[in-house]
């Protein structure tokens, strides 16, 4: 039968300009509540509830939005993620607000000491009652030690959720971690205790993420006792992950990628990776680097998104494991106070992070550090005066004074490095900057003040983004942000908006003060989030 265009309300809707009105605003918020309406000389008489009329609006809920499949899988009411952020700056106490409301917290296990995991697990596991909660698991290429003994920790108590982050290539304790305990169950279905999020920025290596372990993997399981024939045969019917965040342009590591490209290029590689191996629970896509206002939050969402990911805003909360100084630098940034520099788990490779530039000389003295690397072959070959200054400046120490705390940490930690740093001046050099580079990101944590030039503190453009949303409002100020009420505006604004970009769908023009999400308290939103 011939489709064929009659002439239609929504056509006439065209011409339909919505002016603001605090009556529309209280209606457009009430998120909720749908409600219908008509055109009548070119303006629109709305009604309560759904009928058929020329413009529908929808309920929307921050329940509604992103993936009920992502939602189930992990115990959540709202595909809201805080994201781990290293040196415990994602606490504890940031994770337990955040999945107390609902949502799903990550410890920052990264850069912190094997027993400072472990007292962050006893304080998560001594809550009650208990609450959804993620630990971190970042890529170690100079410290594959640390990576085994954390995943190792990780089984011993338990832990059942990481987010793995900064891996390019996949590693056997990832892949230990996620096939243990694997089963099937008495439907003959595969049960994976152990779940993975991948946070990644590169489609190759988020394709291995959604692919199967590699088999040289799993046969090392086996040859060591850890799986069974049968579990690796099972676990080769898997993915390493079933959640994969895209990974814009964040604050720490990153690869600056713009998440408007990033995200459907990964939600491209979904299907296509879901059709050929088709997985019986699918595969999803979250979105993270950039989300701090509720425009980013409905845009992700509308881009397919399965659920959001934050990171910089909640540095800026009072959970967060830094302190009030780094919290107030953070509540004064612009979108262009921040910069790329040496990062220090990767010096040697040129790895960089993204860091606040504003207040701090960090990223100037941590690039002229990997420069020096590259153009000298020891410390010792770099000229005097330069010396001087880094001794001066950045050390405020002389260099045989630090070299002799390094080493002594490297003998109890790795004493091979220490042994490869007698015989290779230049692995030597190496680690002397990394002293510096690994200490300028604890001072901000201590608040520190007379070294405060040196505040290495991790931040992406989204805390800038944040500030001007949150200008003259409760949420300037830093001692008034918590995690829950960021993440509950940020949810809130974006449904709102999603209603609003339903009516324009329709047709419907509208004045843009009325897509301005203003900051609301807890007691005002707790309507929405009972």
């Amino acid at each position: 039968m011939e489709n064929r265009l009659t002439a239609s309300a929504p056509l006439t809707v065209k011409s339909v300009f919505l002016p603001y009105s605090q009556d529309l605003l209280a209606r457009l918020r009430d998120l909720g509540r749908p409600f219908s309406a008509s055109v009548s000389g070119g303006t629109l008489e709305f009604t309560p509830g759904l009928s058929a009329a020329d413009v529908v609006i929808p309920a929307c809920l921050p329940e509604h939005l992103g993936d009920p499949g992502f939602r189930l899988a992990h115990g959540l009411k709202y595909a809201y993620v805080g994201g781990s952020m290293a040196n415990g700056i994602s606490s504890t106490q940031l994770a337990e607000a955040l999945g107390r409301a609902g949502m799903l917290g990550f410890y920052g296990a990264a850069g912190q000491p094997l027993y400072e995991i472990e007292k962050a697990v006893d304080r998560v596991q001594a809550a009650s009652p208990a609450f959804n909660c993620g630990f971190n698991l970042i890529h170690s290429p100079s410290d594959p030690a640390l990576e085994t003994a954390v995943v190792g920790l990780y089984l011993k108590r338990g832990i059942r959720l990481v987010e793995a982050s900064a891996f390019i290539n996949l590693t056997l304790p990832l892949i230990r971690f996620r096939t243990a305990g694997i089963r099937l169950n008495a439907a003959g279905e595969i049960e994976t205790p152990n779940r993975v999020i991948g946070k990644v920025s590169r489609v190759e290596v988020a394709e291995r993420f959604f692919s199967p372990p590699d088999e040289k993997f799993l046969k090392e399981l086996v040859s060591r006792g850890e799986l069974t024939t049968e579990q690796a045969e099972l676990a080769a019917k898997i993915p390493v992950a079933e959640d994969v965040t895209a990974e814009g342009d964040s604050g720490g590591h990153t690869d600056n990628r713009p998440l408007v490209n990033l995200l459907p290029t990964l939600l491209a590689l979904r299907d296509r990776v879901q059709a050929l191996r088709a997985y019986p629970g699918g595969l999803r896509v979250g979105a993270g680097g950039g989300i701090a206002t509720p425009e980013a939050a409905a845009a992700a969402f509308m881009m397919g998104a399965a659920y959001v990911v934050t990171g910089s805003v909640n540095q800026a909360c009072v959970e967060s494991g830094t302190s009030p100084l780094v919290r107030q630098l953070l509540s004064e940034a612009c979108q262009a106070d921040v910069a790329m520099a040496a990062a220090a788990d990767m010096f040697e490779m040129g790895v960089k992070v993204q860091i606040l530039k504003r207040g701090t000389m960090f990223a100037m003295r941590a690039n002229k550090l990997y420069d020096l690397y590259r153009g000298y072959t020891s410390f010792e070959e770099i000229p005097a005066e330069t010396r001087a200054s880094i001794e001066k400046d950045y050390f405020r120490a002389p260099a045989d004074e630090i070299w002799r705390g390094t080493k002594e940490y490297f003998l109890r930690r790795d004493p091979a490095k220490a042994e490869r740093a007698e015989r290779e001046p230049k692995f030597k050099m190496a680690l002397l900057f990394r002293w510096y580079l690994s200490q300028s990101s604890r001072w901000p944590l201590t608040g520190d003040v007379s070294r405060k030039l040196d505040y290495q503190v991790w931040c992406g453009p989204a805390m800038g983004a944040f500030n001007e949303w949150a200008k003259g409002s409760f949420l300037e100020k830093p001692e008034a942000r918590d995690a829950v009420t960021v993440a509950q505006n940020l949810l809130a604004g974006a449904a709102a908006l999603t209603r609003l970009h339903a009516l324009r769908c329709q047709g419907v023009s509208l004045d843009p003060r009325l897509a301005r999400q203003e900051p609301q308290t807890r007691e005002q939103l707790a309507r929405f989030f009972a």
